[in-house]
């Protein structure tokens, strides 16, 4: 199989003619010249089509075996325009419980007054007879979203199970990939329908520009999401559609080194006597690990933790050197936030770790002095 590394360099290849630069840049413009031909085809506004949207689109489609691909604005952005597009008034719309919070406040709070039956299932839900029980009495046509791993939670969804049982109620199964990535793991490939994500993470990686994407199993869903980008206007700039390309191609070296370092930084955290609790998919003791290991190539960066109290996080990040108090994930700086802080149902001590791309010698002996110095306190 194909390597993580070269996957990204081929996704990103350009090929134009002798002379042309090796990497096409971002292409400012807001309305194109108009010809004769007003068929659709050609670039016309902005808000409609980029060039550089078509070379970012072509990458992402690329690494997540898809038909196609459409870059929006941000990876919440992803979520609303997917749910908008394939959701209608009076059919039951399933979104995580478990999961990233700003989704559930907008499902109850835009989609539900449209007429919309919201339910909000957690990951044992998918599992437990519960979804199969709600799709029997929503009929067909409902949308679920399935996000694994979760986020905080770190919870896997047996996505090869959820998709059979989306396909014979009649249901569209949508995956956010946002923890895992293409580099992790393959909903399309699983058996989803579509798959949502925030670029901003892993795939872009540096911490500087926001993008989301959605891809589609199916031809025909496409007009649907062009549609929805068009009249809602969520869309990309140019200059950071340039930079999520470009970053695009060491997604690769980047991933993989964070997964390195989450999954050193997990069995240290499990031997420590500051924390807890630990979760990574990644860890055979871990109860995520048997699906996770069915499905996944990669686990991802983020590794999660209890500490025993609000300020043990806060004395943590405060000794840790190589820690940066930050709530995004997937950069190439190791991150740390306290979950608790945005509402999440967590213990007050929860720490949200996103390793980075240190090396791991210098990142486990940085985290082990931080966590000395919370049992020392």
């Amino acid at each position: 199989m194909t390597g993580d590394s070269t996957r990204c360099v081929k996704a990103v290849a350009y090929e134009g003619s002798p002379g042309s630069p090796l990497q096409q840049g971002p292409v400012f413009a807001a309305p194109y010249l108009l010809g004769e031909d007003e068929t659709g085809e050609a670039d016309t506004y902005a808000r409609a089509s980029n060039p550089g949207w078509r070379a970012l689109e072509s990458a992402l489609a690329s690494l997540e075996g898809a038909v196609a691909a459409r870059v929006v604005g941000s990876g919440m952005s992803a979520i609303t325009v997917a749910l908008r597009a394939f959701a209608r008034p009076a059919v039951t719309v399933v979104v995580p419980a478990d999961g990233y919070y700003q989704v559930r406040a907008y499902a109850q709070e835009y989609l539900a007054p449209l007429g919309m039956v919201v339910r909000e299932l957690s990951v044992a839900d998918f599992g437990d007879g519960t979804l199969r029980a709600v799709l029997e009495q929503a009929g067909e046509g409902a949308v679920v979203l399935a996000e694994t791993p979760s986020n905080p939670g770190l919870d896997t969804v047996d996505l090869r199970a959820t998709a059979e049982l989306c396909r014979a109620a009649g249901a569209l199964l949508l995956v956010d990939n946002t923890t895992a990535t293409p580099l992790g793991q393959l909903p399309l490939a699983l058996g989803a329908d579509v798959v949502v994500a925030s670029g901003t993470k892993s795939l872009s990686g540096h911490s500087d520009l926001l993008f989301g994407y959605v891809a589609v199993s199916d031809p025909a869903l496409v007009a649907r999401l062009d549609r929805e980008r068009l009249h809602s206007g969520t869309v990309l700039g140019p200059f950071e559609t340039w930079l999520a390309h470009r970053s695009l191609g060491t997604a690769g070296l980047r991933f993989g080194r964070q997964c390195t370092n989450a999954l050193a930084v997990a069995r240290m955290l499990g031997e420590h006597p500051a924390v807890a609790a630990v979760r990574y998919p990644g860890l055979e003791s871990d109860p995520s690990h048997p699906v996770a290991a069915a499905q996944m190539q990669r686990f991802g960066p983020l590794v999660t933790f209890v500490l025993p109290t609000r300020d043990d996080v806060h004395r943590f990040v405060k000794a840790a050197e190589l820690v940066v108090p930050a709530t995004s994930f997937g950069g190439i700086h190791t991150t740390a936030d306290r979950r608790a802080r945005w509402g999440d149902p967590v213990p007050e001590g929860f720490v949200r770790l996103s390793c980075g791309i240190e090396d791991t010698i210098d990142l486990l002996d940085d985290l082990r002095t931080a966590l000395d110095s919370v049992r020392r306190a």
